[in-house]
């Protein structure tokens, strides 16, 4: 083992001359096994296993790869030390790494006969790693064959033996684990940086100062893994303004280019949930027999169909997907079976699934050398919510604040009608999805509300009455508008006839909508839009209003002289003509 360590110490250009020796002798490249949850038991399961567990989002791991990687041709060589290395990509097995304790990245697990042993805390340096590796060696793995006797044949993979990398290149997230205080300047910096969650406040705000320990905490526990902000709407009006902050404290979470804001219980442990759950999304590698179980545990799902080594795309979608915060979950497979049932002929693609099928897709999303960088996140953002769902406060802002502005048909409903009417809005959302992709109009997102929590509210922006029938509205909230009435100005019943007629009328423009504000309320924001946007053209041009500004100092100087030069003109005449009518 000794007599190793000197190549490993030669000047890299030498060390690059030995290496492709060795490849081209052995005619086989040295790569890391890659462990998922159908094969990470079977495989552990005899011997000794060095297991680390990482994220491609993670800067130290990325920085600890070639590291790792010489420990695995090391340990690659005839005749060493009998422990085996592999790694778990967490990123796309996020349940397995929480099974095996990981709680940062990257982590390296001791395995003895499928048993765990310990957790390797000591630096990561390579002979540090290296004595480590050489002391824990196995006694119990069985020796390699020799010459002579044939190998014993290897069993067929069920998944590629190839590491799947979903690298995104940005800066770490969090380095230090401090929450980063935004200014309209920073702020832009910021945000392009990766996914940031940010907190809007205003140091008078009571609820603000119960959260401000709290949103310190949730800092540290993300570092590494997550930027963690703040703003204070006080010293930085306009960049609130900007960002749509209406009260106090907001949540927003950002990632490449979407917004959304938090609506959960500003808990620590919720909070945390979210974070993980947002900045880990899951993508995790399946095969065809896989995806009628994932389908079962998931109402969405989104399917990668990719050739095997193109991992630029899964790279890819997994930049994109981040949008959408972990939910629905994205597989990715290379199984020529799949391609074949969905008949997928391009190189790669993805299928979006509802409501538990996978006979049909819902959508399917095709790349296209002309789509805009922003495209394929905008297509994933409209097709994550099912046909038809409990329109809730949990769901409230990603449905109706979402980015692509859907219709949304709200059907109001009581305890006992729930799941009656959830029923049949869900055939009617199913019927116009079929109606809706040959128009290839605006989309529509079919939900039910419980009146007896939510009756006030309806009431009040829809004129919704308490009443047995289950009232159906369609609504327009990004303008803030509603129709409650279908092309023959009967009230919209819930029939896809009728359902169908109101949401045409609506997007043909041929039914007049209400307002869910009263006159005062439209004028009043109406005069705030006009001052925001003052506000913010001031922000971006401040050189031209200063130019401006001057200008008129200028003109008021020049007025004001003039005005003083014929008041004292019109003086000094009166006195001149005085003192000449004087008698005396």
């Amino acid at each position: 083992m000794k007599l190793s360590r000197p190549f490993i110490r030669l000047p890299s250009s030498l060390s690059l001359l030995v290496t492709a020796l060795t490849l081209q002798a052995t005619a086989a490249p040295v790569t890391s096994t890659v462990l998922t949850p159908q094969t990470f038991k079977e495989t552990i399961s005899k011997g000794v296993w060095f297991i680390e567990h990482f994220s491609p989002y993670c800067g130290h791991c990325r920085k600890f790869e070639p590291t790792w990687m010489k420990l695995v041709e090391e340990f690659e060589k005839p005749g060493g030390p009998k422990i085996h290395l592999a790694q778990v990509n967490c990123a796309l097995n996020g349940d397995l790494c929480s099974e095996n304790g990981v709680t940062g990245y990257p982590q390296m697990n001791l395995y003895q006969d499928g048993k765990y042993q310990e957790t390797f805390k000591d630096s990561r340096d390579f002979d540090i790693l290296l004595d480590y590796l050489v002391a824990h060696a196995g006694h119990t793995d069985v020796p390699p064959p020799t010459s002579s006797a044939a190998p014993e044949a290897a069993p067929t993979p069920t998944l590629p033996t190839e590491p799947l990398h979903v690298q995104i290149s940005r800066a770490e997230a969090n380095p230090s684990g401090d929450v980063v205080s935004l200014s309209e300047k920073s702020f832009p910096d910021f945000i392009g940086r990766g996914p940031a969650f940010v907190k809007f406040f205003a140091p008078w705000c009571g609820h603000c100062k119960k959260l401000a320990p709290v949103w310190k905490q949730l800092g540290r526990h993300m570092k590494g893994k997550l930027n963690i902000a703040e703003v204070n709407c006080d010293e930085q009006k306009s960049l609130c303004s900007s960002q749509g902050v209406t009260g106090y404290p907001m949540l927003f979470y950002y990632a490449h280019g979407a917004k959304s804001e938090y609506t959960g219980t500003r808990k620590y442990d919720q909070l945390v949930a979210f974070t993980e759950k947002a900045s880990s999304p899951t993508m995790e590698v399946i095969e065809a027999g896989e995806l009628e179980k994932r389908a079962s545990e998931n109402s969405v799902l989104y399917l990668l169909l990719h050739s095997a080594h193109d991992t630029q795309t899964v790279d890819k979608v997994a930049q994109d997907s981040q949008v959408l915060f972990g939910s629905p979950p994205v597989f990715v497979s290379t199984s020529q079976e799949l391609f074949e049932r969905y008949g997928v002929r391009s190189s790669w693609t993805i299928l979006a699934f509802k409501d538990n099928d996978v006979k049909e897709p819902t959508s399917v999303y095709r790349p296209s050398a002309t789509d805009a960088s922003d495209t394929l996140s905008a297509w994933l953002t409209a097709n994550r919510n099912p046909t038809s769902l409990e329109l809730s406060r949990d769901v409230f802002q990603q449905v109706m604040n979402a980015p692509h502005k859907p219709l949304v048909v709200i059907a109001a409903v009581t305890g006992d009608t729930k799941e009656q009417v959830a029923e049949k809005l869900n055939d009617i959302g199913k019927k116009w999805r079929v109606r809706q992709g040959q128009a290839g109009q605006r989309d529509v997102v079919f939900t039910w509300m419980d009146r007896d929590q939510w009756g006030s509210w309806m009431k009040s922006m829809y004129g919704i009455k308490a009443t047995t029938e289950p009232a159906v509205v369609v609504t327009d909230h990004s303008r803030l508008l509603y129709y409650d009435k279908d092309s023959n100005g009967q009230s919209i019943q819930l029939t896809s006839v009728s359902v169908f007629s109101a949401i045409e009328g609506a997007l043909s423009g041929t039914i007049r909508p209400k307002h869910s504000e009263n006159f005062m309320e439209r004028l009043v924001r109406y005069f705030n839009s006009r001052l925001v946007a003052f506000e913010e053209f001031v922000v971006e041009h401040p050189y031209f209003i200063a130019f401006l500004g001057l200008g008129f100092l200028t003109v008021m100087f020049v007025v004001l002289k003039r005005a003083m030069s014929d008041e004292l003109g019109d003086l000094q005449t009166d006195r001149r003509h005085g003192k000449s009518s004087r008698l005396d």
